[in-house]
């Protein structure tokens, strides 16, 4: 697979987001990430690079144990996409996410974001991951 020197860049950008700022839930560390003109489609979060860092804390607050495990990651010119499956805790099955993050100017400037519950049994047997 080739990248960009571009892509590459913006595919480390996101992932070094996973590993500082999902995974620890550090608001602190979101602004070596994100741009102060963040733009968020989220229905789970209000807009904003502010509202990000707060909606991260309370994150942090009622779930202190969740884990962001990345499966797969993507990059085509300026958007990142990944998918990973999001645990609050011990035993939970989670979520399985896929994220999509647009770059500007060495930022995450945009993210759209879709998720689905992991669930037992059903009539696939294929892993969501």
């Amino acid at each position: 697979m080739s990248r960009t020197e571009q892509e590459q860049a913006n595919l480390d950008l996101v992932l070094g987001m996973f590993e500082h700022v999902l995974n620890p839930m550090d608001s602190g560390a979101v602004d070596r990430f994100v741009s102060p003109d963040y733009i968020q489609h989220s229905q789970l979060a209000p807009p904003g690079r502010d509202a990000l860092k707060a909606f991260l804390d309370m994150i942090k607050a009622e779930t202190p144990e969740a884990v962001h495990d990345v499966k797969r990651a993507f990059v085509d010119g300026d958007h990142v996409t990944v998918h990973y499956h999001v645990r609050r805790h011990e035993g939970d099955l989670g979520w399985a996410v896929i994220d999509i993050f647009r770059v500007q100017d060495g930022l995450i400037a945009e993210h759209w974001d879709v998720m689905q519950d992991v669930v037992e049994g059903g009539p696939n047997p294929n892993s969501v991951f």
